[in-house]
């Protein structure tokens, strides 16, 4: 197998296929419900209570599945499917410890609020709740991390349950749902009818807005003098980059995307001012605390971009759009409420607004920031610095490419260096944080986009957390290229231990991590190390020639901070710029 998914039936081709009424067992109505929902390939890890459906699968030339080296593995390659897809992903573990190595991914899938299925086995129906060998109550574990979950009971259920977990996880506002098989369910016959309607009596996302309510928001741009549009994730997930861009344009207000919003609009643009918050840029920064009025579409004013809230726009009027209403209003009071999705809002409001005709003074303003206040660094002909190795990936990929992060100081740089084009170029965990995210989420993105090229940028400290999905690489010939931004040490950590804590470093120390080279040949992929901008370029280029996976270690300064950065308890206003 290679990194390209062979090209099964389409859905109508196989319901055409299954039209005739059909006795089966329930892991093949799972295998035949999940084709019928263009699920075109699952992520997972077997064991002893979802044996029946991997028997199922074999000879089943129409389901593909991705064997991982650890559920985490699994899921988190799933969520980089999603991301990179816009498709719902899928992954399958066992009971009792196979499900709960999920518990990490479904949540990080959950604060970022990424459309995932997620399938676990179970003991018997007769043992649930005897504490039999592997039992975990995985639909308790997760009841505050998933949108929904099923304990399915009787396999008659079953096709109902799948196509309702699919609408579930991708309506509305976006996120992860699960499937809870006992093992004699998996096991049990009945007559397989696909499920095909939906009826969730109380479940009916508004999408369409309030009319009024664009009005209020299309005569406030018209008074503004200093409006500005905080942009996040939202954009992304409904689609709808092409609307934003022609908001922007049409209204001519300055821009900034949040951490998951990269990418939704174009980082070239004069408008756009960069990334807020913590580790934004001094433009964005400044632009939400001096706006008189500012319009959040699709982000959920996070604590890392509003810093301390009691200051947070002090000027500003505020309008939030956002699918899910009970974000609005939860961390910012709010001006102008608009509830519904976010691609539809903006088809509807572009027909109405106007020019911000009385803004010229302040996008000049801004421009000027721009121009006086980039991302910079102190660069070095000695020391290779973490911030060019992002910009000489940006630079040899002319921004193209799909980047995935781990979490820590390398992702705020990959965040701040690396412009996007695009969206769906930029995969990283951004609510939950999760460390071991970075390469099995780019093997999920490598698998939706086998032609697009695909960097998963990691500190040594995560990329030992997940590591073992080398070998996913390396025999499924997945041409992830890896960068490993080594600097010896959890830097992240150390950065806030030296400018919080008064340098009291504090079991950050990351010697004695494997040598990556040789780790990336044990797996069978090929690895290369840099400790200088000549050998980096080298390298690099070595890397994006070689046509399957490849490890590229990249050994920086210790000492690097990721700036500028807002601290904890401070107003995003008040930025430490760093050295430069």
């Amino acid at each position: 197998m290679s990194a390209q998914i062979p090209e099964v039936r389409s859905t109508e081709q196989l319901r055409e296929k299954w039209m005739k009424p059909e006795v089966i067992t329930g892991s093949e109505i799972l295998l035949r419900s999940l084709l019928l929902e263009d699920v075109e390939c699952v992520f997972g890890y077997p064991g002893g209570a979802v044996l029946y459906i991997y028997d199922a699968m074999y000879g089943f030339e129409d389901f593909k599945h991705l064997l991982t080296r650890h559920e985490q593995g699994a899921i988190h390659a799933a969520d980089g499917y999603a991301r990179a897809s816009g498709k719902v992903g899928v992954c399958i573990a066992t009971s009792g410890p196979g499900a709960t190595n999920l518990v990490t991914g479904i949540a990080t899938a959950y604060m970022d609020s990424v459309p995932l299925v997620v399938i676990t086995g179970n003991v018997a129906t007769t043992l649930i709740g005897t504490d039999a060998f592997q039992e975990a109550d995985i639909t308790g574990i997760t009841m505050p991390i998933t949108k929904h979950s099923y304990l399915v009971r009787d396999v008659k259920d079953l096709p109902r349950i799948i196509h309702e977990a699919f609408h579930i996880a991708n309506s509305g506002r976006k996120g992860p749902v699960l499937i809870d098989i006992p093992k004699d369910v998996s096991a049990a016959t009945t007559l397989f009818e696909p499920g095909n309607t939906i009826n969730l009596r109380g479940y009916n996302p508004c999408k369409v807005p309030n009319k009024l309510q664009l009005d209020k928001l299309a005569n406030a741009i018209n008074e503004a003098e200093r409006p500005f549009i905080l942009a996040g994730g939202g954009v992304i997930y409904s689609g709808a980059h092409e609307e934003l861009h022609e908001f922007v344009k049409k209204t001519g207000i300055p821009i900034t995307t949040t951490l998951l919003g990269l990418g939704a609009f174009p980082s070239g643009d004069d408008l756009w001012t960069g990334m807020p918050g913590m580790h934004g840029t001094y433009t964005s920064n400044m632009a939400i605390q001096q706006a008189d009025l500012l319009i959040n579409i699709g982000a959920r004013f996070d604590d890392r971009v509003t810093g301390n809230l009691k200051g947070f726009a002090p000027h500003a009027k505020i309008v939030h759009i956002d699918i899910d209403p009970a974000e609005i209003g939860k961390n910012v009071p709010t001006d102008i409420p608009i509830v519904g999705d976010v691609k539809t809002v903006l088809q509807m409001i572009n027909n109405d607004v106007q020019y911000a005709s009385k803004a010229d003074d302040w996008r000049a303003q801004l421009l000027q920031w721009k121009e006086e206040q980039p991302y910079k660094y102190v660069d070095s002909d000695t020391v290779l610095k973490p911030q060019w190795v992002i910009e000489l990936l940006n630079e040899t990929t002319k921004g193209e490419a799909i980047v995935t992060t781990d979490v820590g100081q390398h992702q705020m740089w990959a965040a701040q260096y690396y412009k996007f084009n695009q969206p769906r170029s930029w995969v990283t965990s951004g609510g939950l944080g999760t460390m071991g995210f970075g390469l099995p989420s780019a093997i999920g993105a490598q698998m939706a986009n086998p032609d697009r090229l695909v960097i998963s940028v990691n500190g040594d400290g995560g990329m030992q957390m997940c590591s073992q999905e080398l070998a996913v690489c390396a025999i499924n010939n997945i041409p992830v290229k890896v960068v490993i931004i080594n600097n010896q040490v959890l830097g992240m950590v150390r950065q806030w231990q030296e400018l919080i804590y008064e340098n009291r470093y504090s079991h950050i120390d990351l010697e004695g991590s494997p040598d990556f080279v040789k780790l990336a040949e044990a797996y069978g992929v090929k690895g290369l190390r840099a400790t200088n901008k000549e050998e980096a370029r080298l390298a690099w280029q070595e890397a994006l020639d070689t046509p399957g996976p490849v490890v590229v270690e990249f050994v920086v300064n210790k000492g690097e901070n990721v700036y500028p950065m807002v601290t904890q308890g401070s107003t995003i206003d008040q930025m430490l710029l760093g050295d430069a």
